[in-house]
């Protein structure tokens, strides 16, 4: 038995805490403790319904996690490892990791390294992870703190804040947009130089249009 956020959609759509049996866990390779998970932005829609997120009802949310292997049928794992996770459809059409006790696919999970804890790797979660391989990304394409300032839009979001800190860290100019100005002090502790209103980038002819910026990590998919 264990306990999980299940969310069903028949008369009317619910979302609460139930106790399932082992018997309602899917296929999969891989039997996994759940240490801990996060409540994420794709989370959010799915368990207040207000996005499409979930495919096959009734659906356990939680598109990541982190936790030890119990049981395992894949070569790459074994009980006792420590494992995250995120992605695969988990949450959407695998169910999830909001829960006490998951099964999925011995492929999709990650070895976690000794250096984490599996509650860190979850204070990470995916936003962090998306974060970090966006600037992987800006330095795969050459761009060093030198070229100039970057933007990063949906600054106050997860992906957003976790991309300023990490970029004020490594050195760079960070300009943050956002439609929160309220929270420039927040964003100017994480690392960021200066704070554009996300309205301005929205208006047409601005002086500062995409060749300003020596690159851009865009958390809204706007710019």
């Amino acid at each position: 038995m264990y306990k999980a956020v299940q969310l069903t959609k028949a008369d009317s759509f619910g979302a609460q805490v139930v106790t399932l049996d082992d018997s309602a866990l899917p296929a999969g390779d891989v039997t996994v403790q759940i240490d801990y998970s996060t409540l994420n932005y794709k989370d959010g829609l799915a368990i207040t319904n207000r996005g499409p997120v979930v495919r096959q009802w009734p659906m356990t949310a939680g598109i990541d996690g982190a936790g030890t292997v119990l049981q395992s049928q894949h070569p790459q794992w074994k009980p006792g490892d420590r494992f995250v996770h995120n992605g695969w459809g988990v949450g959407e059409t695998h169910p999830g990791c909001l829960a006490q006790k998951a099964r999925l696919k011995g492929d999709w999970l990650v070895h976690l390294p000794d250096a984490f804890t599996t509650r860190q790797a979850m204070a990470i979660g995916t936003a962090g992870y998306t974060a970090m391989l966006c600037v992987l990304a800006l330095e795969d394409h050459g761009v060093t703190p030198a070229a100039g300032e970057i933007l990063v839009t949906g600054a106050t979001g997860g992906v957003g804040s976790v991309a300023v800190a990490l970029l004020g860290r490594l050195g760079y100019t960070v300009v943050a947009a956002t439609g929160k100005t309220s929270e420039e002090p927040y964003l100017r502790a994480l690392g960021a130089s200066a704070i554009v209103p996300r309205a301005e980038l929205a208006i047409a002819g601005k002086p500062f249009q995409k060749e300003r910026w020596a690159g851009v990590v865009d958390a809204l998919g706007s710019f």
